[in-house]
């Protein structure tokens, strides 16, 4: 039976532990949808059709990896999509009291698709999106901290090609 997960996310930028997450993810379950949703209390530097074509790139060598974006709430998203999971990482204890509540809400929205957490791998466990853009935005050496076309795209934002 193919099992179908969803990865959602700001995704801005892409990461290094966003990648890892969907890798890990690719072996567990039959198809990987990673998701781009625009979250409105955030600032974006990347636009949702950027991130979505970054993070395309940054998993061709996936075969059972997609990508899209939505502006919906996630448990109706999932319903479209005949989902089964979401999938999620965690980064730090105090990231599970935050991940408990979402879950726990999106349960009650769709008691049809489970949530599965990951533990983000010892080397990403820092890693931030807005700790990313704040380093690229003074040149700071962000290589092997996110894929290289995301590398090459903050640069680009930045204007440090």
């Amino acid at each position: 039976m193919s099992k179908l997960a969803i990865v959602p996310g700001s995704f801005d930028p892409f990461t290094n532990g966003h990648l890892d997450i969907v890798e890990r993810g690719a072996k567990i379950f039959s198809n990987i949808l990673v998701t781009v949703f625009n979250n409105q209390s955030k600032s974006p530097l990347f636009s949702v059709e950027e991130r979505v074509q970054l993070i395309r790139e940054s998993t061709k060598h996936l075969p059972n990896v997609s990508v899209d974006s939505s502006d919906i709430l996630l448990m109706d998203y999932a319903r479209e999509k005949n989902a089964d999971a979401v999938l999620r990482g965690l980064r730090a204890v105090s990231d599970f009291e935050y991940e408990m509540q979402i879950t726990s809400m999106n349960r009650k929205l769709n008691k049809d698709v489970e949530t599965f957490f990951i533990m983000t791998n010892n080397q990403y466990s820092f890693l931030s999106s807005s700790m990313i853009k704040e380093i690229a935005k003074y040149n700071g050496d962000i290589s092997g901290l996110v894929p290289d076309a995301v590398d090459e795209a903050l640069k680009g934002k930045f204007n440090f090609l």
